[in-house]
């Protein structure tokens, strides 16, 4: 990394390094990534004002970018469209629902190690979002699946409910149900980096003999440098196996509302997971760690 480069990258994180509440979590990616601070600005309609919103947006933009500049390659895995249909197929799984033009997919066990319950799961995301997988090591597994666009903010992420056990019918959950399951997503880092957190709408789905409650919501991220950032999303909420599961996508609220809604909305319809009936013996660590 040029010096030049290296140094604007590391004031950018000194000014705004609480934002990465939606930066990568695990340090895999299916690709390197060619990120440069210019591309945060490569959006003049949105990057380009001068005003206090347009700054705090760039700034918030701006961490996640530089977030992305030290990932490293993934480990094979079933990405792809026609590979994420293999694998589903392989467990005798239906393949996945449509997805937008310009979309690929992903299908991966979550809870390869020995101190999570396994879980497959698949969705589709943009072409040029970059992946993100756990990691793992001598105390298990870490992190979650991820797939994001980080240089504006864009994420969608996996996320198993905290204590939270297997739910007959998600559909005959409440609202508050809903509302402390996605505050638990995207509060991991801590209770004080959003405020405001609202479900704006909520939608039944039954699919593939499965149950998924699509869910609208908006709330404010709080930035270290005292900055407020508003964000809306979708997420997409089931129970498999012996918990709650939620696959959750957001962005910065003027992408969202000008952008990326449709993508968003794409990829939470794609969502599935499966747990009940499989087995994953094959597909868990079998190595060090686990002995």
């Amino acid at each position: 990394m040029a010096p030049s480069l290296f140094s604007a990258a590391c004031a950018a994180l000194a000014i705004t390094s609480p934002s990465a509440a939606f930066a990568p979590s695990a340090v895999y990616s299916t690709k390197y990534t060619s990120t440069s601070l210019s591309v945060v600005t490569n959006d003049g309609s949105e990057m380009g004002t001068t005003s206090r919103r347009g700054f705090i947006d760039n700034m918030a933009s701006m961490s996640a970018a530089v977030a992305g500049i030290f990932m490293m390659p993934s480990p094979a895995m079933a990405y792809g469209i026609k590979k994420s249909n293999e694998r589903l197929a392989s467990f005798g799984l239906p393949p996945l629902a449509k997805t937008p033009d310009g979309f690929t997919a992903l299908a991966e066990i979550y809870g390869k190690g020995r101190n999570r319950s396994p879980l497959l799961v698949t969705f589709g995301f943009p072409l040029d979002w970059v992946v993100t997988l756990p990691s793992q090591d001598v105390n298990g597994e870490d992190g979650t699946i991820q797939a994001g666009e980080y240089a504006k903010g864009d994420t969608a992420t996996f996320f198993v409910v905290p204590d939270q056990g297997k739910v007959e019918n998600i559909l005959d959950k409440d609202k508050e149900f809903f509302k402390s399951s996605l505050i638990a997503a995207i509060s991991q880092k801590g209770n004080n980096i959003y405020q405001d957190f609202k479900i704006t709408k909520l939608e039944p789905v039954s699919v593939d003999n499965q149950k998924y409650m699509l869910v609208d919501f908006k709330y404010t991220l709080l930035t270290g440098a005292g900055f407020e950032v508003e964000r809306k999303g979708v997420a997409s909420v089931t129970s498999v196996g012996d918990g709650v599961q939620l696959l959750w996508s957001a962005s910065i609220a003027a992408r969202y509302k000008n952008k990326t809604e449709g993508s968003l909305r794409g990829i939470v319809q794609s969502f599935r997971c499966y747990a009940d009936g499989l087995n994953f013996s094959s597909e868990l660590r079998n190595d060090e760690f686990n002995d």
